[in-house]
């Protein structure tokens, strides 16, 4: 059985039996030029390389495509018919890329960000602004609300990339740790838990009525878990700006963040409580559905988080 035979009869894909793309450009610009060196000039090769490619189109396909003499580089009958087929897939390739690149186009140009409140508040602005300075045609939109909502909001595909402060990943969702986080107790300078000497016990604070954030908060999350219970809530408000408002005015204790308070208790507003016997650390993470890994504006900012 000949070569060719044994081409035309062989099995496999159409990526076995097709020359690549790389191979079938070079063909055309010998074709256009009329000489091999130049056009391996053209496709940046070195002339021993495109000769070789040349080569191995030519087993690959079992015809003889060039004729190569000290006066250039001539088509066969059978290269030119050969080069005519490769010039439309070619000329489809470049429709296809030019395609891919609409799509990405089109996915750069927005990007949408869902976040927990601490983490929308104190950390996304400065991670955007940074998005900006890289990616200024990329408009973002950002949608605040607790980590429930953030899981809600990705799962219906109404996010791109989304953050959450709770102790669990929400189902149909992969994660990846972006920062560490501490709950402190703070009150106002005068309420009594600010003049006392000794900690706050665990205890204590689990059956304290405290100024909580609603369910499905990442920090109410946190601290019913830490205490193993609460009770009953002394206000309940759905934004951390609220949770602190409500503690500065003096109604009661709360817990929250320490990214959220530096400034309050620089100047004295809030005073931060010893609480022994428990810990109230936490991770914060970045959360996208389950097997979409980020990839393009989304990427970018996952990548910033971690700077």
């Amino acid at each position: 059985m000949s070569e060719v035979e044994g081409q035309r009869k062989s099995p496999g894909s159409l990526a076995h039996r097709v020359p690549d793309l790389a191979a079938l450009e070079l063909l055309l610009a010998v074709a256009r030029l009329g000489s091999l060196g130049a056009a391996a000039r053209e496709v940046g090769v070195t002339q021993p390389a495109a000769s070789s490619r040349i080569r191995s189109m030519e087993r690959q396909l079992g015809v003889a495509l060039v004729d190569r003499s000290p006066r250039g580089s001539r088509l066969t009958d059978a290269g030119a018919l050969v080069t005519d087929w490769a010039r439309r897939v070619v000329e489809a390739a470049a429709a296809f890329d030019a395609g891919a690149r609409a799509l990405r186009d089109r996915r750069d140009s927005r990007l949408r960000v869902a976040a927990s409140m601490t983490i929308a508040e104190y950390l996304l602005p400065g991670w955007l602004l940074a998005l900006h300075a890289g990616r200024p045609d990329t408009a973002v939109s950002l949608l605040a609300g607790n980590s429930a909502k953030v899981a809600e909001l990705l799962l219906a595909d109404e996010a791109d990339l989304g953050f959450v402060e709770g102790l669990t990943v929400p189902n149909g969702l992969d994660s990846t740790v972006i920062a560490r986080d501490r709950l402190i107790v703070v009150t106002a300078p005068g309420h009594p838990w600010a003049r006392r000497r000794r900690p706050v016990t665990a205890a204590e604070l689990g059956a304290t009525p405290l100024i909580l954030r609603e369910r499905g908060s990442g920090t109410r999350q946190v601290l019913d878990a830490a205490l193993g219970g609460l009770a009953r809530p002394l206000i309940e408000l759905s934004s951390t700006t609220a949770v602190k408002a409500s503690a500065v005015s003096g109604a009661g204790p709360s817990v929250l963040s320490e990214l959220a308070v530096g400034e309050e208790l620089a100047m004295r507003r809030l005073v931060s409580i010893p609480v022994e016997g428990v810990s109230l650390r936490r991770d914060l993470r970045a959360v996208w559905p389950t097997g979409h890994r980020p990839t393009g504006p989304a990427r970018e900012l996952l990548s910033l988080t971690r700077g």
